[in-house]
């Protein structure tokens, strides 16, 4: 058996956990087109009946722009030799980074044809091919999930973007895309002429571009999708049937509120706000430390088990409503935003089901037997996420609370099995003095004399992820060896302690 181990792969849009993309027929060599539409040299798609979906690249399929991985690449490629750089370029991607598109930036962009007058056509193809895997590195981590369910409902994959097709074309190969469309650079010679082959894929240059594309494809636009940052796309977005701001600027925020456009965030889980690129988990996290709880004494060790980027399952037992604080500690400690699944009553709560939701957790109807909570976690799993999960699923009560034979549901390995994230053991040891299930509020009043809490994280568990029941086994085994010795001691327990596992109001039978 082997440990659960996550792809090193390229972030692949469309297709992120069965790696079944469709390739993209580009012909990355030459980036050539028959046509003039501004669309790559593909064969025409197979028509789509329920539409295409229309994606912009920086800033809303990417995090930030792609301009300068593809300057660099094109240095690298000897482009560059002898020229100055276009006037302003580092500041003007400075102010496009932070605040989206602007005419002084894309005043740049629609002179860069005429800057690559004479350039070689295969060598700006070769800095495409060169970038091509730089710019996967940058796909929002919450974007492929999106657009695999639009893949899976049998609706084409578009890249529409201002760029070149020929630097993006080898891309939108990579990433899974059906066809680009873009603007393109006009040739001779096999050389940059210095003007454009049809529209300048930009505002309403774009929206021709797509509409000349869809007529060839036999795609209808009300029944298609369209996803962009930039109120420069408000054509494009309001000819689709489905249009969809995500990471929006400032003024195509209040636009698609005005028309009740759905806004979305790709860099993140639905629900949790970002402010000056910090989530409620980065104001959060100098809070949450042993000090913040004086009442109980922590003893946490085997921290460097968590990897430090790349999604992981944190698995751990369940013995108080204090585990919480104990688990909040560790993940503050991995410097890393956590998700969690938690039971509904939890995001139900006043107040405190806001901030559950605004961290990002995972909401659980044990009694729904909905797979909501498992897609949710799957989800944040193949965004490169942590995700915590307590496999148990609720406190053992009675005599099953003193077991030393820990049982899990299969969720946690079943979750491992569709994501290949791999495991990592917590063992939570005493929170139940601090906040036993029978008492309401934790008991503060310990601070001269603090419970110790144990918290040990272990090595990723190995697991064969063929078979749930064996793997889930495998899982409470691990914990179990994280646990102190007398956990593993069965006893008969007082009818004082096994009072202590019940909920307020309720007693042992």
């Amino acid at each position: 058996m082997a440990t659960a181990r996550k792809s090193s792969k390229p972030h692949v849009v469309g297709a992120p956990v069965a790696e079944k993309r469709v390739k993209a027929k580009t012909d990355i060599k030459t980036g050539t087109s028959d046509t003039k539409t501004g669309t790559s040299d593909t064969k025409t798609p197979a028509r789509g009946s329920q539409g295409a979906v229309f994606v912009d690249l920086d800033r809303t399929l990417l995090l930030g722009a792609s301009g300068l991985v593809l300057s660099a690449a094109m240095r690298a490629e000897g482009l560059y030799d002898g020229r100055p750089s276009l006037p302003g370029e580092s500041l003007l991607y400075k102010l496009y980074q932070a605040q989206g598109e602007s005419l002084a930036f894309m005043a740049m962009v629609r002179a860069a044809p005429k800057f690559t007058s004479g350039w070689d056509v295969d060598a700006v193809c070769r800095a495409g091919e060169r970038a091509a895997a730089e710019l996967a590195a940058l796909v929002q981590p919450y974007a492929p999930a999106v657009l695999a369910g639009h893949r899976a409902d049998g609706r084409l994959l578009v890249l529409a973007t201002t760029s070149p097709v020929d630097l993006v074309a080898p891309f939108a190969e990579l990433a899974g895309f059906d066809d680009v469309v873009g603007t393109r650079y006009a040739r001779r010679d096999g050389r940059y002429s210095g003007g454009i082959d049809g529209d300048f894929a930009w505002a309403s240059g774009k929206l021709a571009a797509v509409r000349r594309w869809a007529g060839q494809a036999g795609v209808d636009l009300a029944q298609s999708h369209a996803y962009s940052d930039s109120i420069f796309d408000t054509p494009l977005l309001g000819a689709v049937g489905h249009p969809h701001a995500v990471n929006p600027d400032r003024r195509l925020r209040v636009l698609a509120r005005l028309r009740h456009w759905p806004v979305e965030y790709w860099d993140r889980p639905p629900g949790v706000p970002k402010v000056a690129g910090l989530e409620p988990y980065h104001m959060l996290r100098p809070f949450v430390r042993p000090e913040s709880f004086p009442y109980a004494r922590f003893d946490i060790a085997g921290l460097d088990n968590i990897p430090r980027r790349g999604p992981a399952l944190l698995a751990s037992n369940h013995r108080s409503y204090f585990d919480v604080v104990a688990l909040a500690i560790v993940a503050a400690r991995a410097g890393r935003p956590v998700r969690f699944l938690a039971k509904r009553e939890l995001f139900d709560a006043p107040v405190v089901g806001q901030m559950a939701r605004a961290l990002g957790g995972i909401s659980v109807d044990r009694g729904s037997g909905s797979d909501q909570p498992l897609r949710d976690a799957q989800r944040a799993l193949e965004a490169g996420e942590l995700v915590v999960i307590l496999p148990q699923g609720t406190i053992p009560r009675g005599a099953a609370f003193f077991d030393p034979v820990l049982r899990a549901k299969t969720g946690t390995a079943r979750l491992a099995a569709m994501t290949g994230a791999p495991v990592i053991p917590i063992g939570l040891w005493g929170t139940e003095k601090v906040w036993p299930r029978s008492a309401r509020v934790p008991n503060i009043t310990t601070v001269t004399k603090p419970p110790a809490i144990g918290v040990r994280v272990g090595a990723p568990v190995r697991l064969g992820l063929d078979d749930a029941v064996a793997d889930s086994a495998a899982v409470m085994q691990a914990i179990v060896a994280l646990l102190p010795d007398d956990a593993q001691l069965s006893g008969r327990p007082s009818d004082e302690e096994l009072a202590r596992t019940y909920p307020p109001g309720h007693r042992p039978r």
